[in-house]
């Protein structure tokens, strides 16, 4: 079994990317790694060549900006990397540059692959998510955050980065049927200090909107404001060691008041049923679910 793990990359120290993690959180069970490097205004380039390892392979790229609506572009420099991938690669695990996985699943994942790597039926595999938010010590539970998504695919060129490139169809829109696994992606998307996130989300909408929408929506301020979010949870599980030196170095504060939550009668509900019976009630799937 061969295993090409796969990611794109532009302004990771400009913006606070957490990059070298993501991709050293899979390389164990990867036999390669694939990196989409886009033209960046700092030192993204010798950041990505600086990992000492054989498996990684660079590919530069010069992102177009015009493509701006919907996050087009992300799922184009997605589609260039997947697309360079050798035909003798059986797996293709792709991990973006915000996310990590736990060194705990890579036994389950690598066990997975091997499971069903010969299974025709199976086009990915499915994860479950850890979305953070403000700090490492909260975790989202509102209906704002897809609770899993595809992060391994086979390597069928049929199948395509899709829209803003959260996850994968084929090239003419339809599901892929997926294994559910034990496994989870910590995305940290949302924790950086106020400062590094008030930064990326400036050039973050750039790459969904025009300037004009940029301007009317979000605030010209110099820290990140996270006070505005929904439902969250202490979380009491622990981290990949890889983010130890990035959670040690973590000074800023966020504090989460539940009281101050504002959330409307339907979503309470559908919260209780969720945390009741483990049932995510109308949760827009963007997969098909195989039985197990």
């Amino acid at each position: 079994m061969k295993v090409t793990g796969f990611t794109i990359i532009r302004n990771a120290i400009k913006y606070d990317y957490p990059v070298l993690e993501a991709i050293q959180s899979i390389l164990p069970i990867c036999d390669e790694f694939i990196v989409g490097v886009g033209n960046s205004d700092d030192k993204t380039l010798e950041l990505i060549r600086s990992i000492d390892s054989k498996k990684i392979k660079i590919i530069e790229s010069i992102w177009d900006d015009a493509n701006r609506e919907g996050g087009l572009v992300l799922s184009i420099e997605t589609n260039k990397v997947f697309g360079a991938i050798e035909k003798d690669s059986d797996w293709c695990f792709y991990i973006q540059s915000d996310e990590c996985v736990h060194e705990d699943d890579l036994s389950a994942i690598k066990i997975a692959m091997e499971k069903y790597k010969d299974d025709k039926e199976v086009q990915g595999l499915l994860f479950n998510y850890k979305h953070f938010y403000g700090h490492y010590n909260y975790i989202g539970t509102g209906r704002r955050w897809y609770s899993k998504e595809i992060r391994i695919i086979k390597n069928d060129k049929s199948i395509r980065s899709y829209k803003d490139a959260q996850g994968f169809r084929t090239a003419n829109g339809e599901k892929l049927k997926v294994k559910h696994i034990n496994a989870s992606i910590y995305h940290y998307g949302w924790v950086k200090s106020p400062k590094a996130q008030q930064a990326k989300q400036e050039n973050f909408h750039k790459m969904w909107h025009d300037d004009n929408w940029v301007k009317e929506h979000i605030p010209v301020v110099e820290e990140f404001d996270y006070s505005k979010i929904d439902l969250l949870e202490n979380y009491k599980g622990t981290h990949p060691a890889l983010y130890r030196e990035r959670i040690a170095k973590a000074n800023w504060k966020f504090n989460y008041n539940n009281s101050k939550v504002k959330i409307s009668l339907k979503n309470k509900c559908l919260h209780f049923i969720e945390k009741t019976f483990g049932w995510r009630v109308g949760e827009n799937r963007n997969y098909i679910l195989l039985k197990n």
